[in-house]
């Protein structure tokens, strides 16, 4: 891990602890939250299926959990970064962990009262919460080392993530989908108290836990330009086009891995395709979000060597091969395929990320923020899928994603060049 970085690095921060053994330990401490929003965000493709029984809704009516959920990223994005820009990154994270802790602890009267609207309430405070924490931990990765190897750090802080969300599917359908399954249709929307009272208690652990570490501040970002002049003449984050570009792609990108995720309980449950139960079914998410993981570390590494844009282009493109062989094939080879674009899709967040706040300056943690605007991708695409899946069904719905991997090829080879503001 590189240690300082100078003023004249790109879109890099000065540190008051700048030593690579701090830096290290920094991001060290970064991955646990990586892998807590990770899981939480996860367990939503769990709740999906589950509610949509308990409260019989179709499938657009089910989308609306990842509406609100992500919606909020939406909301919450500026407001966030602006927050983090007052305060900092470290009580910003701080800040995050308790509002999520807020939101986990509001399924519980959700629950109680079995009301769907207070359900899609909770879940909103929860990626509000979540959201300050995006705004304030993706920048933070990028700043603490190499600006030429930002793009593989951030990749693997991202494979932590994709560990929670490996992990959430077999947590999510021992207790909340094995229970129904079992005969106990009583317990309704009950099953999703423990597991959230669970989480409130591991956020706020990690609440403590992070106001007291001692990490390295991050006191400014500056530009990357050749001639290292400082980037700070009056212009906003929106005047960078690789910025505004990457935005989209964020938008598209999580709008389509949230999609497929979404879907891949009710997708394997069907009679075509593998016929399995919810609880089996909900298993083989893992497959999916352990592909990301894995290809996360893999990425890491090669990433030293290939260019960002290029490896994005390249996975944007398997990914669309496989959807498109999961929507026009049956059995086996449909379910596979599906599952296995999460090796695909498992470098595209970070990279998008890191080249679209490439060269920022001192706009980083607006760019940090407009970029999470673009995870509002994850509310809309989902519900637009829904649509289509109680209209048309829901294989042919699996097109859907192919044209936001088409804009992410798009962008890795030409969108992320950057160009003067």
């Amino acid at each position: 891990m590189a240690g300082m970085m100078n003023g004249n690095t790109a879109g890099a921060g000065t540190l008051t602890e700048s030593n690579g053994e701090g830096n290290t330990f920094a991001l060290t401490a970064l991955t646990s939250l990586f892998f807590m929003w990770g899981f939480i965000t996860c367990l939503n493709d769990i709740l999906i299926p589950h509610l949509k029984g308990v409260f019989n809704l179709s499938y657009t009516e089910a989308m609306l959990i990842q509406f609100c959920f992500f919606g909020a990223y939406f909301l919450v994005s500026l407001p966030a970064g602006a927050l983090v820009r007052r305060i900092g990154y470290k009580k910003g994270i701080v800040a995050g962990l308790l509002v999520a802790a807020v939101g986990c602890l509001l399924f519980y009267p959700a629950a109680s009262f079995q009301t769907y609207p207070l359900f899609l309430g909770a879940l909103f405070v929860l990626a509000a919460g979540i959201t300050v924490l995006q705004v304030s931990a993706n920048p933070y990765v990028t700043a603490l080392g190499n600006p030429d190897t930002a793009a593989s750090r951030l990749t693997m802080t991202q494979a932590f993530n994709s560990l929670g969300t490996t992990v959430a599917p077999f947590f999510g359908a021992i207790l909340i989908l094995a229970g129904a399954e079992a005969g106990a249709e009583a317990m309704g929307a009950d099953a999703v108290k423990t597991p959230y009272l669970i989480l409130a208690a591991a956020l706020a652990v990690l609440a403590a836990i992070f106001s007291q570490l001692k990490l390295p501040e991050i006191e400014s970002h500056t530009v990357s330009n050749d001639d290292g002049a400082d980037d700070d003449d009056g212009r906003t984050a929106w005047s960078y086009p690789h910025l505004v570009l990457g935005a989209l792609g964020i938008f598209v990108y999580v709008g389509a891995e949230v999609s497929i995720g979404s879907f891949l309980v009710n997708f394997l449950g069907e009679e075509n395709i593998a016929g399995m139960s919810e609880a089996s079914a909900a298993k083989y998410i893992a497959y999916y979000w352990g592909g990301a993981m894995i290809g996360r570390f893999i990425g890491a590494a090669a990433m030293q060597k290939v260019k960002a844009g290029n490896a994005l282009a390249f996975c944007a493109a398997g990914a669309s091969v496989l959807i498109a062989v999961a929507v026009f094939t049956n059995g086996s080879l449909a379910m596979w395929a599906i599952l296995a674009v999460g090796l695909f899709n498992s470098i595209m967040f970070p990279t998008i990320f890191s080249l679209a706040i490439n060269q920022l300056g001192n706009h980083t943690s607006q760019g940090a923020g407009v970029l999470c605007l673009g995870i509002v991708g994850g509310a809309l695409i989902p519900v637009f899928q829904g649509v289509l899946a109680d209209a048309y069904g829901i294989q042919l719905a699996f097109l859907m994603p192919i044209l936001c991997y088409i804009y992410i090829a798009f962008y890795g080879l030409k969108g992320s060049q950057v160009k003067e503001a």
